[in-house]
């Protein structure tokens, strides 16, 4: 039986851990017949033994979106490894600590910068550097946590969230007559790493055990790595500039 993804050749960011939602998205691509490569940063060793439990081996490139001798490299490395790409997946964010847990009001501007620059424009950087490798169209997906609330302990990761959003609407604008869509899931929260470097996030979750209409599990990834899946596929050929939402409901909940 074939898969949504026969063929096509995909770059997934963000693999830290099997519980990463990176992780089930490249899984589940695999399982849909897409060659995958890995990109990783601080540790590609990490990254290269957390790729051991995917269904396919799959290589690790080193890649800090904030270095441009990196970005400038990445598609050269791709093409050697498989000529070109149909899809790419943006799976990195980060704020330093003094961002987070509410000390919002005191965060220094070079914090603040560090997160826009590592979580936002890092998908312009991504999609620029990848974009010799998909002459034939593609889809780019990128990861959201619904920027159009504030978040308890959230803090400046929401504000970078929301130019993250607005960063790919404005892709899905001006990348659209390359063939090229972008999109973002907005996932519920889940036990990642990247949750676990939020101060409070537990109780920041325990809102999806009170409002989600569908029952959320924080421990189960592959809800949103499917609908990662589901938007590098040709099942959404007109789609782009949207924000799909893998939370449960939530985000639509009122009082």
């Amino acid at each position: 039986m074939s898969g949504i993804l026969d063929g096509k050749r995909i770059l997934v960011t963000g693999v830290l851990m099997e519980s990463s939602i990176a992780f089930h998205a490249a899984k589940v691509a695999q399982e849909q017949g897409a060659e995958v490569i890995l990109t990783a940063f601080p540790r590609p060793t990490l990254t290269e033994r957390i790729a051991k439990k995917l269904p396919k081996p799959a290589k690790v490139i080193e890649l800090d979106v904030t270095n441009d001798e990196h970005l400038d490299r990445l598609a050269g490395l791709v093409r050697d490894e498989l000529g070109s790409l149909d899809g790419v997946v943006h799976s990195i964010g980060f704020a330093p600590q003094d961002a987070l847990g509410g000390n919002f009001l005191n965060t220094p501007f070079e914090s603040v910068a560090t997160a826009m620059h590592v979580s936002a424009f890092s998908l312009k950087s991504l999609a620029m550097a990848c974009k010799p490798l998909m002459s034939d169209g593609g889809s780019i997906v990128g990861l959201t946590f619904d920027a159009q609330f504030a978040w308890p302990q959230y803090d400046w990761m929401g504000p970078a969230k929301a130019a993250l959003e607005a960063t790919s609407r404005y892709l899905a604008r001006d990348l659209g007559k390359d063939g090229l869509r972008c999109n973002l899931i907005s996932a519920g929260p889940l036990g990642s790493m990247a949750a676990k470097s939020i101060p409070g996030f537990d109780g920041l979750a325990d809102v999806w055990n009170h409002r989600s209409p569908l029952e959320w599990d924080m421990a189960d990834a592959e809800p949103a790595g499917r609908g990662i899946v589901a938007l590098l596929s040709d099942f959404f050929p007109k789609t782009t500039g949207e924000i799909i939402h893998v939370d449960g409901g939530v985000h639509m909940m009122g009082a």
